[in-house]
């Protein structure tokens, strides 16, 4: 029986201080450049909470409106208004910074995240209300420290600072004096991509109605790796965020790709939900603080304002079929293979033909295709072009040259198959995954029948190989086909096994009495 999407939650966390710290971008140019005027003129291009809960992208991500919605709105749109501005939506949330920075200090259990205490009095409040968070974990919520305290963990032990409108309110220190791996700039990085999980997990949690005892096994695929000197990237984030989130019941383990780590992630998770070694899985990843502004210079240079100011995160929650909720269909997954090669026809062929072809179907029969849906408002002035675009009219020329789409049906496809790109440029978030939710409400209302999740990996980042990397997956309507409700448990056959044995004995017992 094939695995179901139980539910979804999306979370976007508004970091504009962290823009300026701690983005790779801007690191960088203080390294290289100090005085430049790329960093002079970046304060004024930092947008404010309320500017982004009124961007039209970000209110598709938390689900107060649909990619379709973003469709028919005039390009571009970060100079327009959406006319909802809800930190809350249908899938998910977006959080403060301030807000976050105590989530942090909530996710650190090695007190290396330090605030100081007239900030943490002044946030726990507005952190407690927050309908995701609970009485547990305002109870793991420091009183913070003294200012003097973390300004020296600054200056005299390489502590990172955190700070609130340029004013150092916190830092994150380091876990070890000389270890790379546990330098304050790297537990920094890791701390909020687990924050950012955890807000995620308990954002699907929350969403789904799911009990937290309910969910098993646990896989994250961002983009971050935690270890020490003697394994650098052993993990185990998942873990570390279920513990936290309050998921008990749940074991767990990482899976990295690159961009592609979530397509394969749920792959493996709806492997494992079919095969039966576990009911119940939740995907999940945390955001990346060294893309914040990775596209800034280009943003400051055009006079706009730095979009890449939000943390991404997800969280897909899979679990046995129960006849209402979308499949995953594991009989065709689309793969790149080591020898697919980096050609764009052969990619796109072996990622959304093979699989198409060996059901038998054609493009036609994929509804919606998800591939990376990075949002071309950060994409496009900094000359990427609009990339689901760019995607979509490779699959539609593939399909002309084999006979399945005429050539002058190439742009009435796009529009019907497609979907407009709105999620944040963070590496791992924006490929394929941040459509889920919105596929997911189609698929329930009858309003399509197939979807098609593309995900795609740069390996070659890595300095190992040269090889690019992608797979992909279909998402259909329930066959209405559930799970057997009279399916045996282990226990029941015990019972029943005891059972007959009672009544062999009796009947042998009564037969010598005879």
């Amino acid at each position: 029986m094939k695995s179901v999407i139980k539910g979804t939650g999306y979370v976007l966390v508004h970091t504009p201080d962290m823009v300026i710290e701690n983005g790779a971008t801007q690191t960088t140019e203080r390294v290289v450049n100090p005085e430049g005027e790329y960093l002079k003129a970046l304060p004024n291009h930092i947008r404010t909470w309320d500017q982004v809960l009124e961007y039209w992208p970000n209110q598709v991500y938390i689900g107060n409106k649909t990619p379709d919605d973003l469709r028919d709105v005039e390009f571009p749109w970060f100079d327009k208004t959406c006319d909802v501005n809800d930190r809350y939506g249908k899938f998910g949330q977006m959080m403060p910074q301030d807000e976050f920075y105590l989530l942090m200090q909530v996710s650190d259990v090695f007190d290396l995240v330090d605030l100081e205490a007239g900030f943490v009095a002044a946030t726990k409040e507005a952190f407690a209300a927050n309908k995701v968070i609970s009485e547990d974990l305002v109870a793991r919520v420091k009183d913070g420290v003294d200012a003097a305290a973390i300004q020296n963990a600054i200056d005299n032990e390489a502590a990172e600072p955190l700070l609130m409108g340029g004013k150092v309110i916190g830092c994150v220190k380091r876990a070890h004096e000389i270890d790379v791996n546990l330098s304050a700039h790297t537990m920094l990085e890791n701390i909020v991509s687990k924050a950012s999980s955890v807000l995620a997990l308990l954002t699907a949690v929350d969403s789904t109605g799911i009990a937290k005892d309910d969910i098993q096994y646990v896989i994250d695929c961002s983009e971050e790796a935690c270890g020490d000197v003697l394994q650098r990237g052993g993990g185990n984030f998942a873990k570390a965020a279920a513990e936290i989130a309050g998921l008990n019941k749940a074991t767990g383990s990482d899976t990295r790709g690159f961009c592609a780590g979530p397509s394969h992630a749920l792959i493996e998770a709806a492997s494992l939900v079919q095969a039966g070694t576990y009911d119940c899985v939740a995907v999940t990843a945390g955001g990346c603080t060294a893309k914040l502004g990775m596209n800034g210079k280009s943003h400051v240079e055009k006079g706009m304002p730095v979009l890449e100011d939000m943390l991404g995160g997800f969280c897909i929650i899979l679990g046995a079929n129960d006849g209402i909720n979308p499949e995953i269909n594991l009989e065709a997954v689309g793969r790149h293979t080591v020898g697919t090669g980096s050609a764009p026809q052969a990619v796109i062929q072996s990622l959304t033909y093979d699989p198409l072809e060996k059901l038998g179907l054609s493009a036609n029969d994929i509804d919606r295709f998800s591939p990376e849906m990075q949002n071309p408002d950060i994409t496009k002035p900094a000359g990427a072009g609009d990339v689901p675009e760019a995607n979509y009219k490779m699959i539609a020329a593939l399909g002309v040259k084999k006979g399945a789409i005429e050539k002058k049906a190439m742009p009435d496809f796009i529009k019907a198959h497609g979907i407009t790109g709105f999620a944040p440029t963070q590496g791992h978030i924006p490929s394929g995954v941040p459509s889920i939710g919105f596929l997911r409400d189609l698929l329930l209302a009858g309003d399509i029948k197939r979807a098609m999740i593309i995900g795609k990996g740069s390996l070659f980042l890595g300095r190992l190989t040269n090889l690019f990397d992608g797979t992909s997956f279909i998402i259909q309507a329930n066959s209405g086909e559930a799970e057997a409700a009279g399916a045996v448990s282990e226990d029941e056959i015990r019972g029943m096994v005891a059972k007959v044995m009672r009544e062999f004995a009796q009947s042998m017992l009564d037969a010598s009495e005879e």
